[in-house]
């Protein structure tokens, strides 16, 4: 409600004639000034919300922030554990058949903060080239300072590839080892206390070097002690 300027209730009060009293003229305000004193007033009032409204949101938002700041989430981390490739053929240039196992450590280095696994699907590839169909991970939830271990069995049957990548398996089974990357794509939610944030989209990428025997059957070099270090991208 609009409030009435204090010197236009006086002069709504004492009503001043001329033949009266000529001296108090200057007390008297026309209706159109006093409306546009309360039009001022009212102004004034809605600064004064809007400017209080506005400190108490970035006052928030600044608690929010301080508090992400401190529990900021640390990306978990993964580790090959052992990788085997039991199949790696090509029966025409443009089809390759491949099986691959392999078992990943993924680790939650947080203190404070749990980690919730919505989608996380495996593939593996080679020479930049999916080589087998995905292998889609149950949803589950990481605790504080929690360690999983996820093992998963891929294969691929005709798929297609570029001409020349049969030259490339030649070349490395002569080598004797084949590089296979592993890959992780999926999404997390953060939990620090009750509350949980949205989903983010986290890629994982993991290369297992696997060696080649003279026959050319593929073997599994990696050991527990030398697994390989993974990148994680979040």
């Amino acid at each position: 409600q609009t409030q009435t300027p204090a010197h236009c209730k006086e002069a709504t009060r004492y009503p001043v004639f001329p033949s009266r009293e000529m001296s108090r003229l200057d007390l008297v305000a026309s209706p159109k000034h006093c409306a546009k004193e309360g039009l001022h007033v009212k102004k004034k009032q809605n600064r004064r919300l809007l400017y209080g409204l506005s400190t108490l949101f970035l006052t928030l938002l600044s608690a929010v922030f301080l508090v992400w700041r401190i529990l900021h989430p640390t990306k978990p981390q993964f580790q090959v554990k052992d990788a085997e490739v039991y199949q790696l053929s090509l029966p025409s240039p443009r089809l390759l058949n491949s099986t691959v196992q392999f078992t990943l450590v993924s680790r939650n280095p947080n203190a404070r903060v749990g980690v919730y696994y919505d989608q996380l699907r495996a593939y593996a590839s080679y020479k930049g080239q999916q080589i087998t169909t995905d292998s889609v991970f149950p949803p589950f939830y990481q605790g504080h300072e929690d360690t999983n271990l996820l093992s998963a069995s891929l294969s691929g049957s005709g798929v297609p590839v570029a001409p020349s990548l049969g030259y490339e398996v030649g070349r490395d089974q002569t080598a004797g080892r084949i590089a296979i990357r592993l890959r992780l794509d999926g999404r997390v939610r953060w939990k620090v206390g009750t509350w949980v944030s949205g989903q983010y989209h986290i890629e994982v990428d993991c290369v297992a070097i696997v060696g080649v025997v003279a026959s050319g059957d593929m073997s599994s070099p990696l050991s527990t002690s030398q697994g390989s270090q993974c990148s994680t991208t979040v």
